[in-house]
């Protein structure tokens, strides 16, 4: 045959979830805190909470871009409820390995690929779990299950993130298992002790949060 002939192969990549394919940006979108700021779950509000995921995220060079915390508050004063569902972006989002871990909003809270080995640091680590020690599987949201507020008679969000001594907070298990009411849920599975390091600490929690990326 005269000529040549070009062919382009596109190779596709099985990962969770579906298929990949190479050339597509499946960079670092969403990550589970390595460390909280320290001081239980005072995260300076949702304006501290984000600064933290940024600054996480500029110490693993993913700081181009822009980053949310997931957490929802209650209405406060002239304030109204934030969800934590809204706050995200769009997706897809990534893990740290290059997972597809959600492919957008709807799915990240029906039908996702959110477990212990994909939920990973924005350094791409595993973090422990039920079973582990110590446990640190109790994730703060403040969320229903839909990605919504929690709002309760109780205090659900240790006071919209100002808190770390009084009030509790609604809490997921990044490791999908454990206690409370819903003890599969990455984001609403019971409330915590309190708001102290040392109360998330003694329900297997340590003032992690998830990060997304909006952009």
């Amino acid at each position: 045959m005269r000529g040549t002939r070009l062919l382009i192969l596109v190779m596709i990549l099985p990962i969770a979830g579906g298929a990949l394919a190479v050339g597509q940006d499946n960079a670092m979108s969403f990550f589970l805190t390595g460390a909280g700021p320290g001081s239980g779950a005072d995260l300076g509000g949702l304006a501290g909470a984000d600064r933290h995921c940024q600054m996480l995220a500029e110490g693993v060079g993913a700081g181009d871009r822009m980053w949310r915390a997931y957490l929802s508050t209650v209405p406060s004063g002239d304030q109204p409820a934030v969800n934590a569902r809204d706050r995200i972006g769009t997706g897809p989002w990534f893990n740290a390995a290059g997972v597809r871990v959600a492919t957008d909003v709807d799915n990240l809270h029906a039908d996702d690929n959110l477990t212990k080995e994909t939920v990973l640091t924005e350094s791409g680590e595993m973090v422990n779990g039920r079973g582990d020690s110590p446990n640190r599987h109790d994730i703060l949201t403040g969320s229903q299950l839909d990605g919504t507020v929690l709002i309760g008679e109780a205090d659900t969000t240790c006071s919209n993130w100002t808190s770390s001594g009084e009030g509790s907070a609604q809490v997921g298990h990044h490791d999908r298992n454990g206690g409370g009411q819903n003890p599969t849920s990455w984001n609403s599975a019971h409330a915590s002790r309190g708001c102290s390091q040392d109360n998330l600490r003694g329900t297997g929690g340590d003032g992690l949060f998830y990060c997304f990326a909006i952009d």
